[in-house]
């Protein structure tokens, strides 16, 4: 493989931890709080109200229905309007971003669930009020289990970058499908898809030993 080859992987490589990082976050710093709200407003919560949960769960499984690549094509438009441009790395981080919230949000749903409600009922004995239930007491208690949801939504991220590329997206997605298929190097499309192996397991195995690492801190 040609230096220059390998210098456009590299350039790729970083697109892609840029799109992955920066789409996670967002995600997590939106879908975090999304989960929490499909909780607290639910049958019985702490918050319960009806309307505001059903208006938000319906939005989240509308986005989360939605195939990657539809609706990385059917927001052209708001994607232009954010970030000035349809194709590229900040391109394909408005999709990404929007996709993952509901994502993080329905999974951290599912990890507060599982917070024994008597913690709840000890709390709210006490006199806590909802924030400090949420901040001292649902978070902390799913915070191993929402640690491997993030590393899903992180796994996730990473092959929808990938296909991102299909349509202009920067990445390695897009260097595979430009060199790899349209120009005949199967070398590029060999590296390319043994990167993004590598970059999943590294972040899986990163996933694993933090979740696993705060529940043992929890036990103790």
């Amino acid at each position: 493989m040609s230096p220059m080859m390998i210098e456009l992987l590299l350039d790729a490589f970083i697109e892609t931890l840029i799109m992955v990082g920066v789409s996670g976050v967002i995600g997590a710093g939106l879908g975090i709080p999304l989960g929490v709200l499909l909780v607290a407003t639910g049958p019985k919560h702490i918050l319960p109200n009806k309307a505001v949960n059903k208006i938000v769960g319906t939005v989240a499984n509308i986005i989360r229905s939605t195939p990657f690549i539809i609706l990385l094509v059917a927001i052209i438009p708001f994607t232009r309007f954010v970030v000035g441009t349809s194709i590229g790395t900040p391109a394909a981080i408005v999709p990404l971003s929007l996709i993952a919230i509901p994502f993080v949000g329905r999974l951290v749903e599912s990890s507060i669930r599982e917070v024994d409600a008597g913690l709840i009922e000890a709390a709210q004995a006490m006199g806590a009020t909802p924030f400090q239930i949420v901040v001292k007491v649902l978070l902390p208690e799913a915070m191993p289990s929402i640690i491997a949801g993030l590393t899903i939504t992180v796994v996730s991220l990473i092959n929808y970058s990938a296909m991102a590329g299909a349509v202009g997206g920067g990445g390695l997605g897009d260097l595979g499908i430009r060199y790899g298929y349209q120009r005949f190097q199967p070398e590029v499309m060999a590296a390319v898809i043994v990167i993004l192996i590598i970059l999943v397991q590294a972040v899986q195995t990163t996933g694993d030993w933090l979740a696993v690492k705060l529940n043992k801190r929890k036990i103790q």
